[in-house]
């Protein structure tokens, strides 16, 4: 990916390297605390779901350096973001004559303080709707490349532009109208909609590739197979059966390996958000 030369947005909260002595664990379940982080990544749902609120302590800033080559991974993220704002400002003004309001990206080691609640870096990069805020550790990248055997610069800028998605999402109702339909049904339709709307965002993401490539030129051979392989890396099918060893698809809250592909093949294909309406597809 061309990023070198690309503007560096201005909504990069960096809070690397402040924390709180002690936080929360991630909610049990079925799964157990490691599936549960890995079907969370790159957001299931509300994250208020698996966010409590954390005992009393004192904050701790390590003041420790940092390596150079996780600065110029935050350079990177700081430029993917400012893309997804070019795309999404230009977009907005075009397909609903409106101003796109541009979130902002946190930086942060080990757990966060969201509106959402507080966070560990176990469960991946996360968009919280309460703050209109996404979060990442970098760690998440490290896995990214060894546990999901996912590497590339734009597989990285997959995550983000799927994080920005959601936020798309939110602006536009989207998000809110899904919540509200999740509160009003059994946990079988409730997990429905949540695929639903992560291929969504998977969509608007290659919406985002589409156009980031078609105005600024930004790929390289071979991105397009980098961003592929981290969608179907992260499948629910897959995830299940490296976990467990087998899959149950009424829990799923992603979409499969297959399905997270084709939408992200759509959206960076056609370049149109009309296209990714994955709520109306009968089939996904």
């Amino acid at each position: 990916m061309k990023w070198e030369r690309g503007r560096r947005s201005t909504n990069v909260d960096d809070r690397r390297g402040r924390g709180v002595s002690r936080g929360v664990m991630v909610g049990g379940g079925g799964l157990g605390t490691i599936a549960i982080a890995l079907l969370i990544t790159l957001l299931g749902g509300d994250p208020g779901v698996v966010f409590q609120q954390p005992t009393q302590s004192p904050p701790v800033t390590t003041s420790e350096p940092r390596p150079a080559e996780e600065d110029e991974l935050a350079d990177f993220v700081s430029v993917v973001l400012a893309d997804t704002e070019d795309t999404w400002n230009s977009l907005f003004q075009q397909k609903f004559d409106a101003d796109y309001p541009e979130p902002t990206l946190v930086l942060f080691t080990g757990q966060v303080d969201s509106a959402c609640g507080f966070a560990q870096a176990a469960i991946g990069p996360f968009y919280c709707p309460a703050d209109q805020k996404v979060y990442i550790d970098l760690s998440f990248y490290d896995e990214l490349r060894t546990r999901y055997q996912a590497p590339g610069d734009f597989a990285q800028a997959y995550v983000i532009a799927h994080e920005v998605g959601h936020h798309v999402q939110n602006v536009l109702g989207i998000l809110g109208q899904v919540q509200e339909l999740q509160q009003q049904v059994g946990q079988t339709q409730a997990n429905e909609l949540s695929v639903r709307l992560e291929l969504q965002a998977d969509c608007l993401a290659g919406v985002w590739a589409h156009h980031a490539e078609e105005s600024r030129d930004i790929l390289e051979r071979g991105d397009i197979e980098e961003a592929l392989n981290a969608a179907s890396a992260v499948g629910d099918d897959r995830l299940q059966m490296q976990s467990r060893g087998y899959v149950t698809p009424d829990s799923f809250t992603h979409g499969t390996s297959e399905q997270r592909v084709r939408w992200f093949s759509t959206g960076i294909q056609t370049g149109e958000f009309n296209q990714c309406n994955t709520f109306e597809a009968a089939n996904l």
